[in-house]
C-alpha cells in the first residue's frame, strides 16, 4: 500500500505539477511533504498530516519553511550500520532534534 500510494505520488510531481509550477506556498511543496510523511510515518498518520498541509496551502496562510516533524527513538546502531552490499553508509534525511523523540525531517541532497 506505501509503496502504491509513493508511486502515485512521484505520477504527481512528475506530470500534474508542470501545470501549476510554483503555485505551492510552501517549502518543501505539498506533494513532496507527504511523499516524506509516506515514508516516516504511519499510513493514517501521513493521509491527516498531508492533508491538514494541502488545506493549509491557500492564500489564507502565509506559507515559508515547514519540513515534517517526525517521532523516532533513535539507535546508533540502526544509524550507523552501512548498507551491506556496498558498505556505504547513504544518507537520506537529515533529522534535527526538536524536542524530546521528535525530530525535524530534511531531505539529503
Amino acid at each position: 500500500m506505501r509503496k502504491s500510494l509513493l508511486r502515485l505520488l512521484a505520477l504527481y510531481q512528475r506530470f500534474f505539477t508542470l501545470l501549476g509550477y510554483g503555485s505551492c506556498r510552501y517549502y518543501p511543496t505539498c506533494s513532496e511533504y507527504a511523499k516524506w510523511q509516506f515514508q516516516k510515518n504511519s499510513l493514517p498518520k501521513a493521509f491527516l498530516l498531508s492533508a491538514l498541509r494541502i488545506l493549509r496551502c491557500n492564500q489564507l496562510f502565509p506559507g515559508g519553511i515547514d519540513y515534517p516533524v517526525v517521532k523516532m527513538n533513535l539507535n546508533f546502531k540502526r544509524i550507523c550500520s552501512p548498507n551491506t552490499n556496498t558498505n556505504k553508509i547513504i544518507v537520506q534525511f537529515w533529522l534535527v532534534p526538536k524536542e524530546g523523540n521528535y525530530f525535524y525531517l530534511i531531505k539529503s541532497f
